[in-house]
């Protein structure tokens, strides 16, 4: 089991002394070696150069510290916090969920997933070739379907889909997994009829197929969506604006859930209090990465999504009144 037990300068390091006196010494500055693992997403996502900027940010804040950046995604990341082969992870609130509970595609119960930070909502987004023939989810039968493989959020969410209208894979033609860039080539040259991904808006997988092809969104409207809370109750309802893509002239329903960033709930207390003061005095930073996590603050990032806060985090947002 990894534990991180920290030489940093710090704000405050309580050391505790063999007569057990709590001693305060403030402002200090010790160099380490402590070596952090911190899982990302596929390249082409948000995640990936998101974790790029983790990572300067902690290492230039918490002297000793090294992160090391590994693709990712939001189930393959709970899997990895929970086993160990990681320290820190940018996950999917619905997938961290699941594993807390031990539902599909979890195995049991996870017991060391802590909640740091809810960064910034994603989007569930359904993309088909205007002359795919699809006009609705039904339709996907029989069709060609571009996705990410397993261990990824939005496939979990794909195969969710299908389910609530009575389909799986074995209905369809052919399934790929690939990057968004893959699928993206898939679409292009007509190789595949539906793309799916979760990620934020606008998507840059998409807008560069619409350059190119003419393509339409899916909604999942409310019958549908009822029949998918039932199989996750996480899913929430939410709307892509119209004119998000182009020629996307209406709004359209779909599922919306949170990136958040989780650890493992025995990584030191202190190292996650400073790391969420380092991430909140650096958003600007972070939101020339993603935008939408421009002027966001301590309550939003203490949404409750139904994970357990790490105590670092906890003490944190009690300091700053958005407990």
């Amino acid at each position: 089991m990894f534990m991180f037990f920290s030489n940093i300068k710090c704000r405050t390091i309580k050391l505790i002394a063999t007569t057990f006196l709590i001693i305060t010494i403030a402002g200090c500055s010790q160099s380490s070696d402590n070596k952090i693992r911190l899982a990302t997403g596929p390249q082409g996502g948000s995640w990936y150069p998101l974790g790029g900027a983790l990572k300067t940010i902690i290492e230039n804040n918490i002297e000793g510290t090294k992160i090391q950046v590994l693709p990712g995604a939001g189930v393959a990341n709970a899997k990895a916090i929970e086993s160990g082969k990681t320290e820190l992870a940018l996950a999917n609130s619905v997938s961290t969920v699941d594993a807390i509970n031990g539902k599909a595609p979890f195995s049991k119960k996870s017991e060391n997933i802590c909640n740091i930070a809810s960064l910034y909502p994603q989007y569930f987004q359904i993309v088909v070739r205007n002359k795919s023939g699809i006009t609705n989810v039904k339709d996907i039968a029989g069709k060609v379907l571009a996705g990410q493989g397993p261990g990824n959020t939005a496939e979990v969410i794909t195969r969710h889909l299908l389910a609530a209208e009575g389909i799986d894979y074995e209905d369809l033609q052919q399934v790929n997994y690939g990057s968004y860039t893959d699928s993206v080539a898939l679409m292009k040259d007509a190789n595949a009829d539906i793309f799916t991904l979760g990620t934020t808006i606008p998507a840059g997988a998409i807008m560069d197929l619409s350059s190119v092809r003419k393509i339409k969104l899916l909604e999942i409207n409310d019958q549908l969506l009822t029949k998918m809370k039932k199989i996750n109750p996480g899913y929430l309802k939410t709307f892509i604006p119209a004119s998000t893509y182009r020629d996307q002239n209406t709004e359209i329903q779909t599922i919306g859930y949170t990136t958040h960033l989780i650890c493992r709930c025995d990584l030191n207390i202190e190292f996650v209090y400073n790391l969420i003061d380092d991430i909140f005095a650096n958003i600007k930073d972070l939101a020339t990465i993603t935008k939408v996590m421009e002027g966001i603050t301590p309550e939003d990032m203490n949404k409750k999504i139904g994970v357990p806060l790490h105590p670092g985090a906890r003490n944190w947002y009690k300091e700053k009144g958005a407990m």
